[in-house]
């Protein structure tokens, strides 16, 4: 088209019939996604974890600058290195810098400092928020809703990789500044979380209180 625009990409003609039944199929195999925190040492195909970065990165994002990067991770020494100041920064978090209300919820989970998942897992993917760059990646231009952006693109990349029949654990150490050292990333991005990526070792298990889901009835609202 002579304007800049590009026709709206065709959609599949579905009677309402099929929606619904495509809309609940959906939802039958995303409820199925659990964290795992115990994972095996099989490798995953690093083709897979590129189309799943792939799709995230076709997620809505401000001005699409597409504000986000994702550093793939299956060195040792680097997944060492990463567990390592994880788990310092873990340590202080449970002496009690976290504060005892936060403690108390997470212990129905039965989270520690403890992290070995950094280790064994095949994969780890340091998400980054980048604060600049734009689409060229100058590291000056502004971008926008960074932080929604990116969190639609995490959703989109765990998703992804459910679907490729894989476990996964969204990590977020507090601070988290030292990704970006270990992953030689500019200082105007922003590590948002680690995604731990591999097959769920097999006495992995889901704590009861994460399998406790709020109703339709009380997470939405029909105006």
């Amino acid at each position: 088209m002579s304007d800049g625009h590009q026709p709206f990409p065709a959609l599949p003609d579905y009677t309402d019939a099929q929606r619904i039944e495509r809309a609940r199929a959906a939802y039958e195999r995303l409820k199925t996604r659990h964290t795992c925190r115990s994972f095996t040492d099989a490798p995953v195909p690093r083709e897979v974890i590129e189309h799943a970065i792939l799709a995230a990165g076709t997620a809505p994002n401000g001005a699409n600058h597409q504000p986000w990067h994702f550093a793939a991770v299956s060195s040792p020494d680097k997944k060492r290195a990463i567990r390592e100041a994880a788990e310092a920064e873990e340590r202080a978090f449970y002496a009690g810098k976290a504060g005892e209300q936060w403690l108390d919820a997470l212990a129905p989970i039965g989270t520690d400092a403890n992290k070995p998942f950094l280790e064994t897992a095949p994969w780890l993917i340091v998400c980054f928020a980048q604060r600049k760059g734009g689409i060229d990646e100058d590291g000056q231009t502004q971008n926008y809703y960074v932080t929604e952006s990116v969190g639609i693109a995490c959703g989109m990349l765990l998703a992804t990789l459910h679907e490729a029949g894989l476990a996964t654990l969204t990590h977020t150490p507090s601070p988290m500044g030292f990704l970006r050292e270990i992953c030689g990333r500019p200082e105007w991005e922003k590590p948002l979380m680690i995604v731990v990526v591999g097959h769920p070792a097999e006495d992995a298990t889901v704590p009861d209180h994460a399998m406790r889901k709020k109703p339709l009835s009380q997470i939405s609202s029909w105006l």
